[in-house]
């Protein structure tokens, strides 16, 4: 009597093998997304402490046009969101005393779910179009 295994038995365990693999590969994209969401809101706060620093300086927040080349005094670099797209910045050329940076996030939720930053701190908004200043009060 030989002593083996048959093609059979061979690919049954390689078959459990590849569902089981599928199915950790399937769990692990939710927590990228998670960390990819904790980043971005990483990223907002320290802008937002940069734009603090900036205002105790200037008596003023840096200007959306701006902030992006400015901020280099008080951020070593500018962030960059994880997936390579652009964080927003809401229009505050007409308001140097109030400023709104935000990042969308993967989160789902009725609407697109920003995280914003601005003067009165961060959080997450939920909101059809992208955040105004009025947004991050």
């Amino acid at each position: 009597m030989k002593k083996g295994f048959t093609l059979i038995e061979l690919l049954v365990v390689i078959a459990i093998i590849g569902i089981l693999a599928g199915i950790v590969l399937v769990s692990l994209g939710g927590a990228r997304s998670s960390a990819r969401d904790a980043r971005r809101q990483s990223d907002m706060r320290q802008v937002s402490t940069a734009q603090e620093l900036y205002y105790n300086d200037n008596a003023a927040y840096m200007s959306s046009a701006s902030a992006p080349s400015d901020i280099g005094t008080y951020l070593a670099t500018f962030p960059t969101d994880p997936q390579g797209s652009a964080y927003g910045w809401a229009d505050n050329s007409s308001d140097a005393q109030d400023y709104c940076a935000y990042a969308t996030l993967e989160k789902t939720g009725t609407d697109t779910v920003y995280f914003v930053a601005g003067p009165n701190g961060a959080k997450e908004v939920d909101s059809a179009s992208a955040p105004t200043l009025a947004s991050c009060e």
